[in-house]
């Protein structure tokens, strides 16, 4: 196997159960040395995921079809308007570290984030990334606000990684109130359009390509 990793951008909208197959036959190749590493940009139509993690009384209106998925975390949110990454890297190459790779995927998002001015974050205790938001109300224990901008959720298969990351760029946040997103309550989500800034998912794309051997070194 090479040590190339292939990007693929899917136009349109792809169903969850596609790109599933997808994956599960890429990280397979990965793993016989059939094919290199795979960064897959798509985008979804509604749809809610679940998470090892996720509790019933989190899924509170299911509005859009339900996807069990065998990624960590709870109930998230896809749709049009929000960049999905599916990272299809191979752990055994680049160190069998599960946390210093969710790491990685937080550093790399919060890079991407930066190439447009916004301050994204990780909070101690929520998965994912966050934007301050000083300009709204704290919560009610005095917490300053953060929004999210983008989950995590990966599976490792032999330690070659799929399913990935989920970034905001225009989606109807409306779609949220489905789901406790993440489990998490009180703070709320965001996305770069919320924010005011006119980023489109192509500006997206260049930003995680440029970033990307910044985090990941090229081996």
């Amino acid at each position: 196997m090479g040590a190339m990793v292939e990007w693929i951008i899917s136009d349109g909208l792809t169903g969850h159960d596609e790109a599933v197959a997808f994956m599960e036959a890429r990280v397979a190749a990965i793993l016989a040395g059939e094919a290199d590493e795979c960064i897959w940009l798509v985008e979804h139509p509604p749809l809610y995921t679940a998470g090892t993690s996720a509790r019933p009384q989190d899924l509170l209106n299911p509005r859009f079809p339900v996807h069990p998925t065998g990624r960590g975390g709870q109930y998230t949110y896809h749709g049009p308007g929000q960049r999905i990454v599916y990272v299809m890297l191979d752990l055994n190459r680049r160190g069998r570290d599960v946390r210093v790779f969710v790491a990685q995927l937080e550093a790399w998002v919060i890079a991407a984030l930066a190439e447009f001015g916004v301050a994204g974050r990780i909070s101690e205790g929520r998965v994912g990334v966050w934007v301050p938001r000083p300009e709204k109300p704290p919560l009610f224990d005095g917490t300053p606000r953060e929004d999210k901008i983008a989950a995590i959720g990966i599976k490792l298969r032999r330690w070659v990684s799929f399913h990935g990351i989920s970034i905001n760029v225009e989606p109807d946040l409306m779609h949220y109130d489905g789901i406790v997103p993440c489990g998490i309550s009180g703070h709320g989500i965001t996305s770069l359009v919320d924010l005011g800034l006119p980023v489109g998912m192509d500006d997206l794309d260049n930003a995680l390509r440029q970033s990307f051997l910044r985090i990941f070194a090229a081996i």
